[in-house]
């Protein structure tokens, strides 16, 4: 694999590839999901302004690659949290010459063990193996797998009415609502504006009568002010991070000066955990945790805390060169911890912006502060590919991006993406344009009520790939070389996804498309919507009106979708003649903890029947849902 060397405090280890590999991982990178020549920084940055393909590092960052060649796939995980780079070179073939030139990964760390685990087979194999490692993803709530709303500014409880009544006179799906920093006490986490919300808990009842739950920001910043509940009781425990002279590291966030609690402590997280009875009191049913990398705004050199700043790293005892990039996992961990004691008989949702290796057991991650332009439109689906890929399979970006305000086409294009993502959430900065789909005009709404439509429909699928994430590591979001490592023009093909085995979606990234190529793997595909078949592998050419993004189904796929009388329906898409095909369905046994029976169904085509059989994980014989197959013409 390579050699490695160390220096007094540093370490660095190179290794070589074949000269077909690919480079994927990393973490959050926007510039991927395939990783160029180039250097990559391993430290957790809030970039402080929206960001687009070109900036590097992001919030989460790892130090786990994920390496795909003719041979097999393997992923190389570097088990140290310090900072460091990872510069790589991918390889050349000699064009028949024999002179093939490997490719190249140089790491250099700035500290702690050199110890790797290297994981080889297939990608599913592979990931599957780093869930092992490093936990099994969470399973959220099924309300968390649909379209959610969110926006910081607006304003007060009139506000978030207005918002929801939108939705619901133009018959728009909606499934949560997101307030962010506005909605506290002078931007103190873990209170309440009462004169913005002066009754939070009777609008969140009121809400969720309605199937819309409300989900809350929790920063883990806390305004050094005695008095202050939570600055109060931190102070009692002593839970913040201190300095080397044993004084308080106070930063700047949106409160004021602040101070941050040592998330690296079991102590701390435990008291942490138990401030989340707060939120559930107000009526909230989800999280998202912001500015966690941590982020300060006072001149410490970089916007986080001091290098020097000393934290307990599980008793051990370190400084902040060890403990950055894993404060929001250990944050992420306090925070799911806590809501697993308060409210045990449900799944907590949570997401977070930053995080580290094993942060999927916890829950997921969003973009962050995407620019809102085309560019940032391609980077959202390449961090959350590049995010499965790391064995975190839920995430999505801020629909529309966080800056700025995009066009009708722009804005389309992006909730189009996202209602294939599995954080389906439109998001904006709090000087940015409306990101309501009626702001954008008639034909942008009609558009939009049919994307969320379709993802209202595909929801009994999304659960079925959530259930699959937890029990194999396998993201919901693909790349298209998923199932076919070694075709190389696949390894290639950014502009396309897998979700899960079945459907292939292929987005548009670019303005004034009218029609796009399409790179299929091998096999027959069906056009969802005209039913027409393609033959892979091959790049075919598909229309790219307003109204959709091309999907294609992988012929035998069997989807489970919901029907029109709100029932499961299965979606059976013929088999090519002679040959089988199938699918799994979970069905969700509601939010809690009970275990769901997994169905297994196979398609068999003679002619111009198909019959479906299926078996239950349990062995009961229950006949199956309803039918109807598609791709007969």
């Amino acid at each position: 694999m390579g050699a490695g060397g160390r220096g007094p405090a540093r370490w660095t280890q190179r290794s070589e590839v074949a000269a077909d590999a690919r480079f994927f991982g990393l973490g959050g990178r926007a510039s991927g999901p395939r990783l160029r020549d180039g250097t990559y920084r391993l430290w957790n940055t809030d970039p402080g302004r929206a960001f687009g393909p070109g900036d590097d590092p992001l919030y989460v960052t790892m130090p786990l690659q994920l390496v795909v060649a003719d041979a097999a796939t393997h992923l190389m995980f570097h088990d140290t949290t310090w900072d460091g780079t990872v510069s790589l070179r991918e390889g050349e073939e000699g064009a028949g010459s024999g002179h093939d030139r490997a490719g190249r990964c140089e790491l250099r760390m700035d500290g702690g063990p050199l110890r790797c685990w290297v994981m080889v087979g297939t990608p599913a194999r592979v990931l599957l193996t780093w869930a092992s490692l490093t936990g099994a993803p969470a399973l959220p709530p099924a309300w968390a797998l649909g379209h959610q709303h969110a926006r910081w500014g607006f304003g007060d409880e009139q506000e978030v009415r207005r918002i929801v009544a939108g939705y619901q006179e133009r018959d728009l799906p909606l499934d949560a609502v997101h307030l962010d920093i506005d909605h506290l006490d002078g931007h103190r986490t873990f209170t309440v504006d009462q004169e913005r919300f002066p009754k939070l808990p009777v609008l969140a009842e009121e809400l969720r009568r309605e199937g819309v739950r409300l989900v809350s920001i929790v920063d883990p910043a806390v305004k050094a002010v005695p008095g202050g509940a939570v600055y109060d009781s931190g102070s009692a425990l002593d839970a913040f991070v201190r300095d080397g002279s044993g004084r308080t590291v106070r930063g700047e966030v949106w409160a004021g000066e602040s101070v941050f609690p040592d998330f690296t402590h079991a102590r701390v997280r435990k008291w942490w955990g138990g401030l989340y009875e707060e939120r559930l009191a107000q009526g909230f049913a989800g999280f998202w945790h912001d500015m966690n990398e941590p982020t300060s705004f006072s001149a410490f050199g970089e916007t986080t805390l001091p290098r020097s700043a000393r934290h307990a790293v599980e008793g051990r005892g370190g400084d902040h060169r060890e403990a950055h990039n894993v404060y929001a996992l250990c944050m992420a961990r306090a925070g799911y911890e806590g809501l697993r004691e308060l409210s045990p008989r449900e799944r907590p949702f949570l997401f977070s912006r930053s995080g580290w290796a094993g942060m999927q057991r916890y829950g997921g991650t969003w973009s962050g502060d995407v620019a809102t332009g085309w560019p940032g439109l391609r980077a959202s689906l390449a961090l959350v590919l590049g995010m499965g890929l790391c064995g975190v399979p839920y995430s999505g970006p801020d629909v529309g991006g966080f800056d700025g305000s995009p066009s009708p086409e722009l804005y389309l294009r992006w909730f189009q993406l996202g209602a294939y993502l599995p954080l389906f959430r439109t998001h904006a900065g709090l000087r940015a344009g409306r990101r309501e789909p009626w702001e954008f005009g008639a034909e942008v709404l009609g558009h939009a009520r049919a994307a969320l439509l379709e993802r209202r429909r595909l929801l009994p699928y999304f659960v079925t790939l959530a259930h699959v994430a937890r029990r194999t590591g396998a993201p919901y979001v693909r790349p298209v070389w998923w199932g076919a490592p070694e075709d190389r023009a696949l390894r290639d093909c950014e502009d396309a996804f897998l979700l899960g085995d079945q459907l292939l979606v292929a987005p548009v990234l670019d303005p004034g498309t009218g029609r796009r190529a399409v790179r299929l793997p091998r096999g027959r595909w069906y056009d969802t919507v005209t039913e027409q078949a393609y033959e892979g592998p091959g790049r075919v050419f598909l229309d790219t009106p307003l109204s959709r993004i091309p999907v294609l189904a992988r012929a035998g796929a069997v989807v489970p979708v919901r029907g029109e009388d709100g029932g499961l329906e299965l979606e059976v898409w013929a088999p090519v003649h002679g040959r089988t095909g199938g699918g799994l369905v979970v069905q969700d046994a509601g939010d809690g903890w009970d275990e769901p029976v997994i169905e297994r169904y196979t398609a068999r085509r003679q002619g111009r029947r198909v019959a479906v059989t299926w078996e239950r994980e349990d062995g009961s014989a229950e006949p199956p849902h309803p039918v109807r197959v598609r791709g007969l013409g």
